[in-house]
């Protein structure tokens, strides 16, 4: 809990959270957005930003309900909204202390908790502490997931046990988060570069995480499908979530020995990054007065739609940077299956966005089939 407020009943102390987190099934704090009914199924309206409007899925086993779309922590274009947040006019050296970004950010979660999204994705440090200065007095309206990626996985310096432990706490205390709802882990993209020594170190800080009450739930980000599929098979009592790419060209494969059949398998939550591949799908530049704006609203809503026919996955966690972006996403998420006219043009405009990404995107293709 970011900033912790005085007198707040509804915030949790993180001994309130293992006291809690020790008599409710799975593990699922109350309070938290996963209450019982008598039935011993838990209750959608009390989750977090609960918008009568907004339809939610269950995060794997977890017992949380999770809006159907959500915010992913990347601002790539904020600065056609902020036009002094990049430093070096680079997106991740965005520059938390200019007014207009820290005000746009506030701004984009607001509209977020109003609609009724109840997730962000935050996996580097400057998304942290951005996302926790805008939740900063009503942290519990959404969940915060956490990866601090520059000094996890991807970094030789922190593949320990012990090292994971330290980035977590250290991103704690700088952002004044008393717990983390999610913390996923950011693996390289290849996570089978990484040796299983380096996985078991990984999931035993984790695990540790998650008994100390720091973290409620735990799990990772990887892009490596077959590596993936083995890690949750390996430690299943342990993974919880899983962050993965799922585009609106990816197509599932009806295999119960696939990907998508060890997700449902073993209940594991299920977020996915670029469902726009990157931008790529967009003709514009996503400027509020670009001439191809509603094209590329339609575009993004088809895309959402698209994705949310699987129903392995939780929710797509796109990237947004203004607040009419947020409402476009929130009406995405109720409007149900494409037409097949609608799939037509989707399949036309991805076909289009993929012929033009980059050699930074490439791999984007190996997520066409899940």
């Amino acid at each position: 809990m970011s900033g912790k407020q005085q007198g707040t009943k509804n915030d949790l102390t993180r001994r309130e959270f293992i006291r809690d987190g020790a008599t409710t099934a799975a593990g699922v704090a109350v309070g938290f957005g996963a209450v019982t009914n008598a039935a011993g199924k838990t209750d959608v309206t009390k989750a977090r930003s609960y918008n009568s409007k907004m339809k939610y899925r269950p995060l794997g086993k977890t017992g949380l309900w999770i809006s159907q779309v959500c915010l992913g922590g990347h601002w790539k274009r904020v600065n056609k909204m902020a036009p002094n947040a990049f430093e070096g006019g680079d997106w991740l050296g965005a520059n938390l202390k200019d007014e207009g970004f820290v005000k746009n950010r506030y701004e984009v979660v607001s509209r977020c908790i109003e609609r009724g999204i109840n997730y962000i994705d935050a996996c580097t440090k400057q998304e942290i502490l951005a996302y926790a200065k805008a939740l900063r007095g009503r942290r519990e309206s959404m969940h915060l997931g956490f990866s601090w990626y520059q000094e996890e996985m991807r970094n030789g310096k922190y593949r320990k046990t012990d090292k994971l432990i330290e980035t977590l706490d250290k991103g704690m205390r700088e952002a004044k988060l008393d717990y983390v709802d999610l913390w996923r882990i950011t693996m390289h993209e290849q996570s089978g570069r990484h040796p299983k020594a380096e996985v078991d170190e990984m999931i035993g800080a984790l695990e540790k995480a998650r008994k100390q009450g720091k973290a409620r739930l735990v799990g990772f980000s990887s892009h490596d499908r077959p590596h993936i599929k083995w890690m949750i098979e390996t430690y299943s009592d342990v993974v919880q979530v899983v962050v993965t790419p799922y585009t609106a060209k990816s197509k599932v494969v009806e295999d119960e020995t696939g990907l998508w059949g060890t997700m449902k398998k073993y209940g594991v939550g299920w977020f996915g990054i670029k469902p726009f591949s990157g931008t790529h799908l967009f003709k514009g530049d996503s400027s509020p007065d670009s001439p191809t704006r509603e094209e590329d609203d339609k575009l993004a809503r088809m895309a959402i739609r698209y994705i949310l026919c699987n129903d392995a996955i939780t929710a797509p966690i796109p990237g947004l940077i203004n607040t009419q972006q947020v409402d476009n996403v929130a009406e995405a998420a109720i409007e149900g299956p494409l037409a097949k006219d609608e799939a037509i043009e989707l399949e036309a405009a991805m076909d289009r966005a993929w012929a033009n990404l980059g050699t930074d995107y490439q791999w984007l293709k190996d997520w066409e089939y899940v």
